[in-house]
């Protein structure tokens, strides 16, 4: 997190923001000088700040992951990819799902997408929501166009529309809460204009973040406007994969066990209004679960 700090020389009082980061095992100091007043801007300093910051601590290392990854898949047979694909699926599936509260194993989960076995005395809701999820996250990665309100409706709906038809597709027009967490969400009226400045930002946005940092604050934005009453976390980290493939970036599976400081960063950044803390958290995330890729030559 950027802080602001002052030095005083004489009688004349100067401006600075400060950022420590830790690397290769040491800590560094990062600084940058505002003048003898804070800018009244200050908030798109500490966010360019931060941005630089971000640049040359780990975009090169997540442009080694993508071209890793790249040079991979062009090696893999079409089979094999689907194969891949497939496997993905299920993880991402089971994982998504679980974080949600469902009752199905990763074996269940696999059985039940792969062969179509269904599991015993397992919720059906859960059963259906996996099939579902599995359908939406196909028709995500065969998508062409950019995201949209439109179409993040319909994948909603599509997750939805056999469990919670009441809710499927549908904006929320009441307030919610969120369980065990310190954050509340927006007002329901305040949905839709937040919506509206969500893809005004994305427009503005998406040629100027890393996509890696893009698919985080994609992420980020879309869970704490909390626009649906149900599955907003689902359609998040589906539309964080959207952006990731998009990009030729491999897609991320949070899994279910490391939900704790998932959470923990979600809640922080949504509470302290400081994005840099999950964006952090999740190029950390990525580049821990994407390490193999940069070992991979041409």
């Amino acid at each position: 997190m950027a802080t602001i700090k002052k030095k005083t020389i004489g009688k004349q009082t100067y401006y600075y923001l400060e950022h420590t980061i830790r690397k290769h095992g040491a800590i560094q100091k990062k600084e940058t000088y505002l003048g003898k007043k804070i800018p009244k801007n200050i908030e798109d300093i500490k966010k360019q700040f931060l941005s630089d910051i971000y640049k040359e601590k780990w975009h090169s290392v997540l442009d080694k992951i993508k071209k890793g990854f790249l040079v991979e898949v062009k090696k893999i047979p079409a089979s094999v990819e689907s194969k891949q694909k497939a496997a993905f699926v299920i993880k991402f599936t089971y994982n998504t799902q679980r974080i949600e509260g469902s009752k199905l194993t990763l074996r269940e989960t696999a059985n039940l997408l792969e062969d179509g076995i269904t599991p015993k005395n397992k919720p059906l809701k859960d059963v259906k929501e996996a099939e579902q999820h599995k359908k939406v996250f196909y028709e995500m990665i065969e998508y062409k166009k950019d995201i949209n309100l439109q179409i993040v409706l319909y994948w909603h709906k599509g997750l939805f529309e056999l469990t919670k038809v009441d809710i499927a597709g549908k904006i929320r027009e009441y307030q919610v809460i969120i369980s065990g967490s310190k954050f509340i969400p927006p007002l329901a009226v305040g949905v839709y204009p937040l919506l509206n400045d969500f893809f005004s930002w994305y427009e503005r946005s998406k040629k100027t973040f890393h996509p890696v940092e893009l698919a985080a604050l994609v992420h980020l934005k879309i869970v704490t406007i909390h626009p649906f009453s149900d599955g907003n976390g689902r359609i998040s980290r589906l539309l964080m994969n959207f952006i990731l493939q998009r990009h030729g970036y491999p897609m991320l599976d949070i899994p279910y066990e490391n939900r704790s400081s998932y959470y923990t960063a979600l809640e922080r950044s949504q509470v302290k209004l400081n994005e840099s803390i999950f964006v952090q958290w999740f190029i950390k995330k990525y580049i821990k679960e994407n390490k193999r890729y940069l070992k991979i030559e041409e």
